[in-house]
């Protein structure tokens, strides 16, 4: 069977766009190196027509079929299980822009378009589309929307799923939905895109998008803030919300062992005042006056931030280039997390007023628990998403580590999480890392409405199969 599908793949998007042989580690392991699977082949369409042929040829056969786009999933739901007997759908080929309407400030895209790309050709046409992500340079449309991407603007600009007004989706059945519109009101019914945004490939395949553009802001101003707390950066926040208004555009929050992580890894970057307090922000205002307008709104924010003592040391960038450099800082904490080892991420959202208690509260209980835990607190503080990561004790075997104490560490930060009204997963998703934990976290009831718009879309459970909701056995345990 295996043989004829290959054939009938080839036939449709031909012979070399269809990989089964050599190398494949590209597609087949994920973005943070946590699983190798093994795909019965990559097939590359370059059309919808020929997504459609190849769901169809997958369907006929009972083969289950994994939708990629850049691969840059946190939480494994881009790559294949091990058992090579799944097709790895990769849709990079399919990166065309298919319009662009000024008067309508809407971009329609395909779903293998690159996020940088996207935001280049909003750009030259004078506009902004304000997606933005450390990964955006790698990470493609269709992943975005399948996960629901948040990034460092959801504040003022909401996640993908906020900037998206319309999808092109191939059923389950090999089926197109043509919902391309760019209609910012549209009462008809149910709305299927919000379906299949955030389902992270588990329901259809995303293979094209209408997006929002806004006009450009007249000025990009950016600040750095040392806080003696985190009760002080939601202070600081709050400050900054008067302040600016809707121009604020974004508010990071960087715990100092996540700073010291980029300083010693990555010294060239210069981190400032990460020695001097707990934690620091990262602020970004998008004023629509002038840069003079913006900076005197900032100087008067930071004054008063000082003046209430939620802030101790303030430095305003001086140039555009200056505010991307602070910003690198900012988006290299990974990088340097990946540079010290292994580690354990936690993607969490929490009402903004209930972070404090939860750092103290987890903090505290991370500490009495395993002895010299090192924590990397870092995060989208204006949205309430932190990524509340694990670093093991220092001389400590990572892998090792990992080994005995994620799965313990993980309830005791989740247990916390609902405790303080959260969510265990904010933007990164599900995945497959999650799937067996969804059920402990999530409502019942949602839980089964979930699993009935799954088997309603796709009853053969053929799209990304083990992504989001648990397989059978495991769901059976709710």
């Amino acid at each position: 069977m295996s043989s004829v599908l290959l054939q009938a793949l080839q036939t449709i998007v031909g012979e070399s766009h269809v990989l089964s042989h050599g190398d494949l580690s590209a597609y087949e392991r994920d973005w943070r190196g946590r699983m190798q699977g093994k795909a019965l082949c990559v097939v590359k369409p370059r059309t919808t027509a020929e997504v459609v042929q190849v769901v169809k040829a997958c369907a006929a056969a009972g083969v289950a079929i994994v939708p990629q786009g850049g691969n840059t999933s946190m939480v494994v739901g881009a790559v294949p299980d091990t058992s090579g007997t799944q097709v790895l759908l990769n849709l990079q080929r399919m990166n065309q822009l298919r319009a662009l309407d000024k008067a309508n400030l809407t971009l329609t895209a395909e779903a293998g378009c690159v996020l940088h790309h996207i935001q280049q050709a909003a750009s030259d046409a004078g506009l902004l589309f304000p997606l933005s992500l450390a990964s955006e340079g790698s990470c493609t449309i269709g992943g975005n929307l399948a996960s629901n991407a948040g990034g460092t603007q959801v504040l003022r600009y909401g996640n993908a799923r906020d900037l998206c007004l319309g999808l092109e989706v191939v059923t389950a059945q090999g089926e197109v939905w043509h919902g391309l519109s760019g209609l910012r009101k549209d009462n008809t019914g149910y709305d299927l895109r919000d379906i299949f945004i955030g389902s992270e490939g588990t329901l259809g395949i995303i293979t094209a998008a209408t997006l929002k553009l806004y006009p450009q802001p007249a000025a990009e101003l950016t600040a750095w803030a040392a806080v003696p707390s985190m009760s002080a950066a939601v202070q600081l926040l709050g400050l900054a919300q008067q302040h600016l208004g809707a121009g604020l555009t974004g508010f990071e929050v960087m715990g100092q062992f996540a700073l010291q992580l980029v300083n010693t890894h990555f010294p060239a970057l210069h981190v400032p005042l990460w020695q001097t307090a707990a934690y620091c922000v990262l602020l970004s205002h998008s004023d629509t006056e002038s840069e003079t307008h913006g900076n005197a709104q900032l100087e008067r924010l930071l004054e008063e931030a000082l003046n209430q003592g939620c802030a101790s040391d303030a430095v305003v960038a001086n140039s555009l280039a200056q505010g991307r450099q602070l910003w690198q800082v900012r988006e290299s904490i990974s990088s340097a997390q990946a540079a010290e080892g292994l580690n354990i991420k936690h993607d969490i959202s929490l009402p903004v007023s209930a972070i404090p208690d939860f750092v103290a509260h987890t903090d505290a209980l991370l500490a009495k628990e395993v002895a010299g835990v090192r924590l990397v607190n870092f995060g989208h503080l204006g949205d309430g998403n932190l990524h509340y990561n694990v670093q093991c004790p220092a001389g400590t075997d990572a892998s090792a580590f990992l080994a005995t104490q994620e799965h313990r560490i993980n309830t005791l930060v989740y247990d916390a999480v609902m405790k303080f009204s959260g969510s265990i997963s904010a933007e990164h998703g599900v995945g497959s890392l999650k799937a067996d934990t969804l059920h402990l976290y999530k409502d019942p009831v949602a839980l089964q409405l979930m699993r009935s718009i799954k088997q309603a879309l796709d009853p053969q459970n053929l799209m990304n199969p083990g992504r989001v909701l648990a397989v059978p056995s495991v769901a059976a345990q709710v």
